[in-house]
């Protein structure tokens, strides 16, 4: 399934005043608050997304569905420095996740999940980057 939809947990949210973010914004538009099955895990100034399977794990973050999917895409995965082109294991890889929008419904959405071990990194309890 190719998806347009894409959940986001960091510092692409609305808010942050960081050029990536502000170009989501610009070529997205905004579906709302959303959350997926994970923790969520503080990597350095920016947060790292590992799934799970305990209906307790929640990642809190927003969907967005992206205007033109190919290139913002392509942009976000050189921002993010995974997919072709980077040697593995990269820092992060682009997957379909089931995404929860806050009227229940449900979606696959592309997402970034952390690929590297987190057994060093402190964990964001509240599953909230904003709140750490």
């Amino acid at each position: 399934m190719i998806s347009d939809l894409l959940f986001v947990y960091g510092t692409l949210m609305r808010g942050f005043d960081h050029p990536m973010a502000k170009l989501l914004a610009g070529n997205a538009e905004f579906l709302g608050p959303a959350q997926c099955r994970g923790r969520l895990y503080l990597v350095k100034h920016y947060p790292g997304l590992v799934v799970s399977d305990d209906p307790a794990d929640i990642v809190h973050g927003e969907m967005f569905r992206l205007r033109e999917r190919e290139a913002m895409l392509r942009e976000f995965d050189m921002y993010e420095a995974c997919g072709e082109g980077f040697p593995p294991p990269t820092e992060y890889v682009r997957e379909m996740l089931a995404v929860t929008l806050a009227d229940g419904s449900v979606s696959e959405a592309w997402t970034y999940l952390y690929n590297w071990p987190v057994t060093e990194l402190p964990r964001i309890a509240s599953g909230k980057f904003l709140e750490h």
